[in-house]
């Protein structure tokens, strides 16, 4: 399978963390497709490195790919998990946080059945704690509103979705859509109550 012009340079390159932000560039712009997330999977699985950015940029093109497989992505969510773990354990700081946003999310969202070292009791500490140690992001937040209202517990998530609502400008595109779905599955902006 080829990648799209927008992938190869990142790929001839063998630079994960380059594919994985452009993979995420092509989400916020909403033309990445399957045959994308599968090409860039086929090629950042073959690189051997290990380091902290490419245990990231594997975990975040490997739940790009999962995303789209539905229930056949039990091995993906396993090794989204994985790589987000070696991620953390190497710099628990890269890029603010980021893996543990990201198994955070995972614990909260995937099935329990599906990931060997968490579930969704631990997803929600996770994305308290990337919250308290980065309250300036407010992707955290939305993470965190997220992980409740995925949990049949939104009540602590319109505090939260209330201080992303003045700062939803500095969220991605991807991270923006995500809002306004939570917003709506809370009963729109005028039930979410925030007050200007």
């Amino acid at each position: 399978m080829q990648l799209r012009p927008e992938l190869r340079g990142a790929a001839t390159a063998r630079d994960a963390l380059a594919l994985a932000d452009s993979i995420e560039d092509l989400v916020d712009r909403e033309e990445l497709n399957g045959s994308d997330r599968q090409a860039a999977y086929d090629a950042v699985k073959r690189w051997p490195e290990k380091t902290t950015e490419y245990a990231y940029a594997r975990a975040s093109i490997t739940g790009r790919l999962a995303e789209v497989k539905g229930l056949s992505a039990s091995r993906l969510i396993t090794e989204v998990e994985t790589w987000a773990r070696r991620s953390h354990a190497l710099d628990p700081g890269f890029r603010d946080g980021a893996a543990r946003r990201m198994l955070g999310t995972l614990y909260v969202l995937a099935p329990a059945s599906f990931v060997r070292h968490g579930d969704s009791e631990v997803g929600l500490e996770l994305l308290e704690k990337q919250a308290k140690l980065y309250p300036g992001d407010p992707i955290n937040l939305l993470r965190l509103a997220e992980g409740f209202i995925a949990l049949s517990d939104p009540d602590p998530a319109y505090e939260l979705m209330c201080k992303v609502a003045p700062r939803v400008d500095e969220l991605r595109p991807s991270a923006q859509r995500l809002y306004a779905s939570l917003v709506d599955s809370l009963g729109g902006a005028d039930e979410l109550g925030c007050e200007e």
